[in-house]
């Protein structure tokens, strides 16, 4: 079957859901870019097209959503939800075959109950307490609507249009960041400690901005990364919690290079 290619040079699948945001907002920064068209799938749909025949015609993938992650139950939220092996295999092929993949802010928490899947993304951000590479770990922490300064550590297509610090309005996570298995590309110019952050395992239990008793160690204020996925290259942003975000051109350019680079020859070439 011939392989459909419409008029934008880069063709982008962008899986979204799990986690809400302005749908409208966020279509807009794809919408500004030009000579990139992005095809928002929900999920679960988009799970059942993150293999190489799913693919097909797609030049990257975007992760803005949160699967495996049931927060309907009524007690004991979020449930954690396993992935289906079928899915597993199907996305541990497109990574095989090079496929570059951009994920996005609250992407870092998606099937929590499969450890290859945090492997792969550098990171996991927990809303409960779980095993994390064989040692316990506590839920992640979350602070909504922070000013801060962001500032590039690395010399690379994804932030050479950026300027090497610059301001950014959004939410940061204290979670679990496998620096060791990164390139760190931005980090935030605020202490990663408990006192700043709100717990996530309270949040979802109806106590918002809760931090008592909580005592997670201080952590990683890396927000920015590259690292190769099997064989695709693969870049994690965590700005991007919604429209002080989105509406940020600094963070616009971050990911609009972010797609052009992953879904680059020049990206997928071994050590890159």
């Amino acid at each position: 079957m011939p392989v459909i290619r419409y008029s934008a040079p880069l063709q982008v699948l962008v899986a979204v859901r799990g986690h809400p945001f302005d749908r409208t907002r966020f279509d807009a920064v794809f919408q500004a870019m030009e000579g990139i068209a992005a095809t928002m799938v929900d999920q679960p749909a988009a799970a059942r097209l993150m293999n190489p025949a799913g693919m097909r015609g797609f030049d990257a993938l975007v992760l803005y959503d949160m699967p495996g992650l049931d927060f309907t139950v009524t007690a004991g939220a979020p449930r954690v939800v396993p992935p289906d092996p079928e899915f597993v295999a199907g996305f541990e092929a497109l990574l095989s075959a090079g496929t570059g993949v951009v994920a996005l802010h609250h992407a870092l928490a998606g099937w929590p109950a499969w450890p290859g899947y945090a492997d792969h993304l550098g990171g996991t951000f927990l809303y409960r307490p779980a095993m994390v590479r064989g040692q316990s770990r506590i839920d992640s922490g979350y602070a909504p609507a922070v000013d801060y300064e962001a500032r590039v550590v690395a010399d690379h297509p994804v932030t050479r249009r950026v300027p090497s610090r610059f301001r950014i309005r959004d939410e940061l996570y204290l979670a679990e960041i496998f620096e060791a298995d990164v390139t760190p590309l931005l980090r935030a110019e605020v202490p990663f400690t408990r006192e700043r952050f709100y717990s996530a395992s309270a949040a979802v239990a109806g106590r918002m901005h809760h931090n008592e008793g909580w005592d997670h160690p201080p952590g990683s204020n890396l927000i920015g990364w590259t690292r190769r996925a099997i064989r695709s290259p693969l870049v994690y942003l965590q700005p991007g919690d919604g429209p002080d975000a989105y509406d940020n051109p600094h963070v616009r350019l971050l990911i609009e290079d972010a797609i052009r680079w992953a879904a680059s020859a020049e990206a997928r070439l071994p050590g890159r």
